[in-house]
């Protein structure tokens, strides 16, 4: 027979909240590894009553969504977590961002509804805004079109495995350049695929189609993420939570 873990079992997930948080300033500098763990240090700090998975290493229950890489900031990070206690979400996100570095903001905290599915279905495409300091928008505007005008851009993408040439051109669904900010920006949105295309992925494109090499590093912000509709919005994955609402079957707990 299986040896069993001594004690009693944790206590079940009554409850799952749903987190939008942001990630600016130095901190989008850190590693998706390293914002986890100080996400799981606040949850501690700020006492949300964590449910835990069973066995000889129980885990908190937290499920993180389509990380931004490291070195672009986002408005638009996503995790999950399983509570024990029922409480309060506007009292569990003010007391979770309270608890977090100043350059994470907690945004937005709804309880997951009941029979509205998965939060990781309801994502499956990014918005990014990409600043090109140096750069013009002359000189952006028209390797922005040249790449919308192609049907395959091959380029060399980094992955656990090495480089691996990947065509982006299929997960560009739009793309356009504006000025601003003293430089020119380029505004993309991305389709989430394996391997996922970035905005590194989308600037190695426009090199290729149009020999263009921004002068100074580019500053990327994910601005959303959703599911793309066929009318080519974005929808905020957050919205069948806010329209279900939650069951009100016991009162909410203070955090």
């Amino acid at each position: 027979m299986a040896r069993q873990p001594d004690g009693p079992p944790p206590p079940p997930t009554v409850q799952k909240l749903r987190i939008r948080y942001a990630k600016r300033g130095r901190l989008r500098f850190a590693s998706h590894r390293d914002l986890a763990r100080a996400l799981e240090r606040a949850l501690r700090r700020a006492q949300v009553p964590m449910a835990f998975s069973a066995g000889f290493s129980p885990h908190p229950k937290i499920s993180y969504l389509g990380a931004a890489p490291t070195g672009a900031a986002s408005e638009a990070e996503y995790v999950e977590i399983g509570l024990s206690v029922r409480c309060d979400p506007e009292a569990v996100r003010a007391a979770l961002d309270a608890a977090l570095p100043e350059d994470v903001a907690v945004l937005e905290c709804v309880e997951a509804g009941e029979g509205t599915g998965s939060l990781a279905d309801r994502i499956d495409t990014s918005v990014w805004r990409v600043e090109l300091p140096g750069m013009t928008l002359e000189e952006l505007r028209p390797a922005v079109e040249e790449l919308l005008g192609r049907d395959v851009v091959v380029v060399a993408k980094r992955t656990k495995n090495g480089l691996k040439d990947i065509d982006a051109r299929p997960s560009v669904v739009s793309a356009s350049a504006s000025a601003g900010a003293g430089c020119a920006i380029l505004h993309v949105v991305v389709r989430q695929g394996t391997p996922a295309v970035r905005p590194d992925d989308v600037l190695a494109a426009l090199a290729a189609v149009a020999d263009l090499h921004p002068p100074l590093p580019p500053r990327a912000v994910r601005e959303a993420q959703g599911r793309l509709d066929d009318t080519g919005t974005v929808a905020d994955p957050l919205d069948p939570d806010r329209t279900a609402g939650a069951p009100d079957q016991e009162a909410h707990a203070t955090v």
